[in-house]
């Protein structure tokens, strides 16, 4: 099937921003809802139940339960625009050398801008460690496994737990013997941008976090991530604005939100 050169345009700006990205798609955030972002509202299942397993009756069967799935409304919360003007160069002789420029540079802002706008969610929405003693070389990696019990005793599946740590604490983990360098983890794991592991978490740096946050750790069944393209990117020509002669722009609009479902199943460290 072919695309459209706007198609093509938001599908670059896609992949780079998905690259560049710490929260990366269905490894922090999951990208499961139904319904249409542009209209300003989506719906996520949410599992409340699960399967009820009982012993078999070979003489009576067995008795039919019900599960339930209920469904949590997003607000889309967020509406962000690229519009650079390229002044001397109309719409049908920019130079792709410059196209690939601006898409580049927009993929890098809008990456930002979701990244931020996920981290803020994660923090507002996660349940904070008791302790705020600010960490250290000896004590990184007991914190690290207070919050991997208290997202166990939620309940939270074991595998593909995360945790997104700032770069001091980084750096207090290369000084630890329990952290697995990203040299020895699996290709597959390092794809996603994991920079190493402990305690079970893949480890993702980020700066973005508050300066009172030491790290983050969760898992992606409970934390909900929205974004499309309301305006694919594409090259307006300006001639007929009135005020812009020759020239054209690079434009797109994308609307997103982010959404932690479980409080308890993303675990906050903080520091007084």
């Amino acid at each position: 099937m072919a695309h459209t050169l706007q198609e093509r345009y938001s599908a670059l700006v896609d992949a780079k921003l998905r690259k560049t990205l710490v929260t990366k798609d269905n490894v922090i955030f999951n990208t499961n809802y139904e319904g249409d972002p542009k209209a300003g509202a989506v719906k996520i299942p949410v599992r409340d139940t699960e399967v009820t397993v009982s012993n078999y009756d070979k003489a009576n069967g067995i008795a039919a339960t019900e599960g339930s799935t209920t469904y949590l409304t997003i607000e889309i919360d967020n509406d962000i625009a690229v519009n650079q003007v390229m002044d001397g160069y109309d719409a049908a002789s920019v130079p792709d050398g410059i196209v690939a420029e601006r898409l580049d540079s927009a993929s890098y802002r809008i990456a930002m801008s979701l990244d931020k706008d996920a981290i803020a969610e994660l923090e507002g929405s996660g349940t904070a460690l008791t302790n705020t003693t600010a960490l250290t070389k000896t004590t990184a990696y007991e914190a690290i496994v207070d919050a991997r019990t208290s997202l166990s005793d939620a309940g939270v599946p074991a595998d593909n737990r995360w945790i997104i740590v700032t770069p001091s604490v980084y750096a207090l983990l290369l000084k630890s013997s329990d952290f697995i360098k990203q040299s020895d983890l699996s290709q597959e794991l390092v794809a996603t941008g994991a920079i190493g592991k402990i305690a079970g978490f893949a480890v993702y740096e980020s700066n973005n976090l508050s300066a009172t946050t030491e790290f983050i750790a969760g898992h992606p069944q409970y934390c909900h991530r929205i974004d499309e393209w309301t305006v694919p990117v594409h090259i307006q020509a300006l001639n007929e604005s009135g005020k812009y002669i020759g020239a054209s722009a690079v434009q797109g609009r994308k609307v997103f939100a982010h959404k932690v479902s479980k409080s308890a199943a993303v675990v906050v460290k903080t520091k007084a």
